[in-house]
């Protein structure tokens, strides 16, 4: 149980960083959206979606294969950082420069022709922001491995403070000051342009550019020295789960740049900003996952020798799996009041809340993904991650065709329903290949009669009036605690 419970400790600690972090991203849209069109908020959605494909490109899966070979290599932790280290060095200096030679076009591209030389800007400004993002990903890695969560941490919430304070400044406070004081207005003459969607972006390039100085002490030890041997092999472990990673980004937000596309036009940015809004309801239960993957991947690559390994995955999956759905019920009973933070007109310009109907799916979503990332640890640690490549290439696939056969009849409904397909596809694609290939002992009936309680509970409690629906949250947690109290015990019982 010991073990158990130093894996729940870090992920608490994890947890509870992410939370704070997402918690103050999350506290910006009521922000953002009340400065902001709907069309406008479609454009911040659509650009930060394709940020995350990029992302996931640039990181070169180096996190996955920095874990799995501080294993495989005994006995020089240190050779293993510097070859990771080095192969985001060369992606993110490529992706800079390639981005930098190509930006009008890329610029024509993403505005349709419209608005292109604000759009190759912002290019530019993404270009610095996601080199320096990439390259904060194998110094944060290394963090986690050397288990020092808390340093992890307060980078973190560093990071989302600046992000916070430049967002206010440059969008409520600069604009006062400008207009009361002569200092500020000098200032800000010939760069600051008020209620500017780029404001935003310049934040976020000023908190990422501060995370990776932040993140020098790690740095600093690297050296250029690339044992050939050692990055052919990394690379041959990493190559499917960069592309996994790519074909995962697209089942996430392929809907976000296609949706404007498929429904051209205002209104088409205006119904992405309103989707992407009322995501961030969803945030909460993409929060835990978040959370458990950060304590997870270490923990499972460390653990992997045990003899009870595989039983221990499978209770993990189990109580993780009911941890999501409690969150899930719980934010379904209280919509009527987290709505809120999304500042919506009846009725006009900027109605977000015309979209808060989707809610539930989204969070059903999230749970799905919780769920695949759990099972996707059969072929991670038995170096079979081609089959991620398998799988998430026919969950890209899925994603690509139920996106144009719904997106433009049914807008965000048919992109929320296409990824709930998409992942009930992979989950079951990745739970029979690893029964087969590195079985575990799932609960599969448990796990099945708290998924259909917990989701129906949730659907429930949405549509319900506000106090009915938080009875039933208190009943399924009087459930859970009464069906897991034995379990419940263990962990909080001090040995």
């Amino acid at each position: 149980m010991s073990v158990v419970k130093k894996f729940i400790s870090d992920t608490a600690i994890y947890g509870l960083t992410t939370i704070l972090s997402r918690m103050l991203s999350f506290l910006m849209t009521p922000l953002l959206t009340k400065k902001f069109a709907t069309a406008v908020y479609g454009v911040f959605t659509n650009l930060y979606a394709y940020a995350s494909m990029i992302n996931a490109i640039l990181a070169f899966g180096m996190e996955t294969t920095f874990f799995r070979y501080l294993q495989k290599v005994e006995g020089d932790k240190q050779k293993v950082f510097d070859t990771s280290f080095f192969v985001t060095i060369i992606s993110s200096a490529l992706f800079v420069l390639t981005v930098l030679t190509f930006a009008n076009p890329i610029g024509y591209w993403l505005g349709n022709g419209e608005n292109v030389a604000e759009y190759v800007t912002f290019v530019k400004y993404f270009a610095v922001i996601l080199a320096a993002d990439a390259l904060a990903v194998v110094p944060f890695a290394k963090l986690r491995a050397e288990g020092r969560p808390i340093k992890y941490g307060v980078i973190k919430i560093a990071n989302i403070l600046i992000y916070v304070f430049f967002i206010l400044f440059f969008l409520y406070f600069l604009p006062y000051l400008t207009a009361e004081y002569t200092f500020w207005k000098e200032f800000a003459s010939g760069w600051f342009r008020e209620g500017w969607l780029g404001n935003v972006f310049i934040a976020n390039l000023i908190a990422s550019v501060v995370t990776l100085v932040m993140l020098i002490p790690q740095m600093i030890s690297f050296r250029f020295r690339v044992d050939g041997a050692l990055i052919k092999q990394m690379l041959s472990y990493t190559f499917p789960i960069l592309i996994a990673n790519i074909s995962f980004i697209i089942n996430e937000n392929l809907d976000k740049m296609m949706l404007p596309r498929l429904i051209p036009g205002e209104r088409g940015d205006s119904e992405l900003g309103i989707y992407g809004a009322v995501a961030k309801i969803a945030v909460f239960l993409n929060l835990f996952v978040t959370a458990f993957r950060l304590g997870a991947e270490p923990f499972f690559f460390s653990y992997s020798k045990n003899e009870n390994a595989r039983k221990t995955y499978a209770m993990i999956m189990e109580y993780f799996i009911i941890a999501m759905l409690v969150v899930m019920v719980g934010i379904c009973a209280n919509i009527d009041w987290l709505k809120h933070f999304i500042p919506s007109k009846e009725g006009g310009e900027q109605n977000y809340w015309s979209g808060l109907f989707i809610v539930p799916v989204l969070l059903l979503n999230y749970v799905l993904l919780g769920v695949y990332m759990n099972l996707s640890v059969w072929y991670k640690l038995s170096d079979q991650t081609r089959y991620a490549l398998y799988i998430s290439g026919i969950g890209a696939l899925a994603t690509i065709i139920l996106n144009f056969a719904l997106i433009p009849t049914y807008s965000y409904v048919g992109a929320a329903i296409s990824t709930t397909i998409t992942y009930l596809l992979m989950v079951t694609l990745s739970y029979v290949w690893g029964q087969k290939n590195y079985s575990i002992p799932y609960n599969v009936k448990k796990i099945a009669g708290y998924m259909l309680l917990g989701v129906a509970l949730a659907f429930a409690a949405f549509h319900l009036h506000f106090w009915i629906g938080n009875v039933l949250f208190i009943v399924f947690l009087s459930i859970v605690a009464y069906l897991e109290k034995n379990m419940l015990l263990k962990v909080l019982r001090r040995r």
